[in-house]
């Protein structure tokens, strides 16, 4: 009988916070800059600069761990981490080694077996290092200075994860927190949240851990993914041939799918670690910590909880709202304003999702605001617009946040209210089209359709359906 195996799985998630500088300096933090342009001596590296510790960084540490059920380290220090590349430019990084900011925590995952939580081994602040650009074309590497010094925390998961299904639930469960508490876009393909994948086998039913390595570069949870499929049956083959599994640091390529070793990597390497001689200890406050937990938002959870009880909307939709906080914002101060939860939701799930996909626009992106769209509800619910004139309007409200109103007026779009005019609209709509008249008056209720839809056109949808509909019925009638 062939050996069953089982994966595990712990990882490194590095999230780059949301201060508007960086920890040590006061560079700007922003991605996309020219090439070494949001650079100054201290994140440069340069003799005599002195590193001053941003709060703002401390305060994001504090709320993740907090939310992630993490006891804090009230009393905790940097320490200077020694080694020699291009990117680094003091050749040292500042980070936490012997006293972390926060430790022994959990979150809680869904899994096709019920909940689960993954524990939290450590959480550290450290810095960002440099970015080395490989040109191939003239086989030179140059240097980018702007990210050395933007401020991280390292999150390093147990080895509690058996799949990667349960590894992508756990880094979606960190974004939507860490998103939540604003403390990071956790945008991967930009680099401000990235994971290191630590991966090993062993026969199912065996308690000891198998050699592990450790795969980097990736930044897509179908990479993510794909590299933990590939990586599982690259040492199940090795194992089954008798052969064994190096500890090693690999590095996956997306475009091939393909892991190569990058280094070996053995138990202890020699960082030489000490404590950062030119930053005091950190002292952080039972007064502290409890101004921070009274700023935590609700977190999404909690939400949907309030949701169930408070809105009267499907489960589905309230998951989909909620995966983004700037959408359940809109929500709630929509349907606070126009008190129609269900069609404020239904805005959200048709057309807004729909202009996303269009547009290529995140829910986090969303510029519209919740008056705009309660707006928009209330004149399609009080008649002044039809709704296939409320979805143009609502194109402008997604894409310029136009206000309904004004725009409905200044394009002639309210409803014509006229019933003299429309009546004649409807009866040249019927010696029009004999055939629909003749199919309808010979019980062909589809042709009812047909006729308001063609009156709908000739009045430009500026009709009340429900008047148009009455009238037609009418009209038919007498004739």
């Amino acid at each position: 009988m062939a050996k069953q195996y089982e994966t595990v799985i712990g990882l490194e998630v590095h999230i780059e916070l949301a201060t508007k500088t960086k920890i040590f300096c006061g560079c700007s933090t922003e991605f996309g800059g020219a090439p070494n342009t949001h650079t100054c001596p201290v994140c440069t590296g340069m003799p005599g600069s002195l590193p001053v510790l941003n709060r703002q960084v401390v305060e994001y540490a504090l709320a993740i761990g907090l939310a992630t059920n993490c006891k804090i380290t009230q009393v905790c220090k940097f320490d200077r981490k020694n080694y020699f590349y291009p990117d680094n430019p003091q050749n040292y990084q500042i980070s936490q080694l012997y006293l972390p900011i926060a430790r022994d925590g959990f979150v809680e995952i869904d899994t096709p077996s019920g909940k689960k939580k993954i524990r939290i081994h450590e959480m550290h602040m450290e810095e960002d290092a440099g970015k080395l650009v490989h040109d191939e074309w003239d086989d030179t590497s140059l240097v980018d200075y702007n990210r050395s010094g933007v401020p991280l925390v390292e999150i390093v998961s147990e080895p509690d994860m058996r799949s990667a299904d349960e590894v992508i639930a756990y880094l979606e469960k960190l974004r939507m927190i860490v998103q939540y508490l604003g403390a990071s876009d956790c945008k991967l393909q930009e680099g401000s949240m990235r994971a290191d994948v630590n991966l090993s086998v062993r026969e199912a039913g065996t308690d000891s851990l198998g050699t592990r390595t450790e795969m980097k570069n990736l930044n897509s949870f179908k990479a993510i993914t794909h590299a933990i499929e590939g990586e599982r049956a690259r040492q199940i083959e090795l194992l089954e041939a008798g052969k064994d599994v190096v500890q090693e640091t690999r590095r996956w390529d997306d475009n091939k799918e393909h892991s190569y070793a990058m280094r070996s990597k053995e138990d202890a390497q020699d960082y030489r670690y000490f404590p950062e001689p030119d930053l005091v200890p950190i002292v952080i406050s039972d007064e502290w910590i409890a101004q921070v937990k009274a700023r935590q938002p609700e977190l999404r959870t909690e939400k949907l909880e309030r949701y169930k009880k408070e809105f009267d909307i499907p489960q589905y939709d309230a998951e989909i709202i909620t995966e983004s906080k700037r959408m359940a914002d809109i929500f709630e101060a929509a349907a606070a304003i126009c008190k129609k939860p269900k069609k404020v939701s239904n805005w959200l799930m048709v057309e807004t999702m729909r202009l996303m996909k269009e547009y290529g626009t995140e829910a986090d992106r969303l510029s519209f605001s919740p008056e705009n769209l309660a707006k928009l509800i209330d004149l399609v619910d009080d008649g002044s617009i039809s709704g296939s004139v409320a979805k143009k309007v609502f194109e402008q409200v997604f894409l310029h946040d136009a206000d309904p109103e004004k725009y409905v007026e200044e394009h002639g779009l309210k409803v014509e209210n006229d019933e003299a005019a429309l009546e004649e609209t409807v009866r040249k709509v019927l010696s029009d089209n004999p055939k629909a008249v003749e199919d309808y008056r010979g019980g062909k209720e589809k042709a009812l359709g047909a006729l308001m839809g063609q009156t709908m056109r000739a009045m430009k949808g500026k009709a009340n359906p429900a008047t148009v509909n009455r009238m037609l019925r009418e009209l038919l009638k007498s004739e």
